[in-house]
């Protein structure tokens, strides 16, 4: 059951403290070749550091992935900021592959809540054999080792009485909450595409 196990074996280091900004976005691509694209792209705030390019491209300025923030309660950040350091990233842009070929094209924008919406997705739709729009409209219920996120104004939160229940006797904390996921995906079988974008963002699915 959930709680408190015991990590003795971990190293201690203190919860992230770096920021959320809203600058993320997502295309899947197949071409009528077959050629797959999943594709995540950030420049982390808006107008990323306000740098342009010659060729007008703003540069980012995902330096804010890392926790500027070095300690917390005398107990160092893993995500520090230091040098020779990668940032943190939750970006997971995924291609599925089955015997070699695609199957599924799919990623979102979300922040560090990413691989919780795309996992989601992906189950839903080959594991539970929803189409690909309804697998993206299934409700979020996200965990990012802590509070367990119920997708408000959705059936999630409609269920909350019962499903915040039996998650609280596993020792869980619950709370309802929005989860902005930007999701787009592309489904593909029997020579047949099929593609869903996101109602919780701006997006499209379109083929020729």
């Amino acid at each position: 059951a959930a709680g408190n196990p015991p990590f003795d074996h971990a190293l201690n280091l203190s919860p992230d403290d770096s920021l959320e900004l809203p600058s993320t976005s997502h295309i899947s691509i197949v071409d009528r070749f077959g050629n797959a694209l999943s594709m995540t792209t950030t420049i982390e705030n808006a107008f990323g550091s306000r740098l342009i390019t010659p060729g007008g491209y703003f540069l980012n300025n995902e330096l804010t992935d890392f926790s500027f923030r070095t300690h917390r309660d005398g107990v160092p950040i893993a995500n520090r900021l230091e040098p020779g350091k990668r940032p943190r990233s939750s970006m997971a842009p995924t291609i599925v592959l089955k015997d070699g070929k695609p199957v599924m094209v799919v990623g979102s924008p979300g922040g560090s809540r990413i691989i919780g919406y795309v996992a989601k997705t992906i189950i839903a739709h080959l594991d539970w054999n929803l189409d690909i729009q309804a697998a993206i409209d299934f409700p979020h219920l996200i965990n990012r080792f802590g509070t367990f996120d119920l997708e408000a104004g959705t059936t999630a939160e409609t269920i909350t009485n019962p499903l915040a229940k039996a998650l609280l006797s596993l020792g869980f904390e619950v709370k309802s909450r929005n989860l902005n996921s930007g999701l787009h995906a592309i489904s593909l079988s029997a020579g047949q595409l099929s593609g869903g974008a996101d109602h919780r963002r701006e997006g499209i699915a379109i083929g020729d």
